[in-house]
């Protein structure tokens, strides 16, 4: 398997394609602002812990990029199949979150329709609802 950047042709492969580099633009923004990017999320590390914002560096933006840059640079409906489910879990978890913490916000809502859009995006491909 040869990593060859296939361009998008089909309106599947767009959609997945959309979703891995939305996914992609995540992860670069928790590499290179990290601080920013946790404002945004609305966390913050503890005084005194710069580790908490080495997780997001490495654990938050190395899965989105690696994920993400799979998907483009190898164009196959597996890792689209590894992305959808990534962030389908991820929405379920936030789901979760806002029925048993108490965490019923609009911040919470509003990244559960984005998590629940990139989910459905990379699966319609990868599950052939849309070719």
């Amino acid at each position: 398997m040869n990593l060859a950047f296939p361009w998008p042709i089909t309106n599947g492969e767009w959609l997945a394609f959309t979703s891995a580099a939305i996914t992609v633009l995540f992860g670069l923004a928790l590499l290179i602002a990290p601080a920013l990017s946790f404002r945004i999320l609305r966390i913050a590390p503890l005084p005194g812990h710069p580790e908490a914002i080495s997780e997001g560096r490495a654990t938050i933006a190395g899965f989105y990029l690696g994920v993400g840059l799979c998907c483009l640079l190898t164009g196959q409906f597996w890792v689209y199949l590894a992305l959808g489910f990534s962030w389908a879990f991820t929405a379920f978890g936030r789901l979760v979150s806002i029925l048993s913490d108490k965490a019923s916000t609009p911040f919470n809502w509003m990244r559960l329709v984005l998590e629940c859009a990139l989910a459905g995006l990379a699966l319609a491909f990868a599950l052939g609802f849309v070719a």
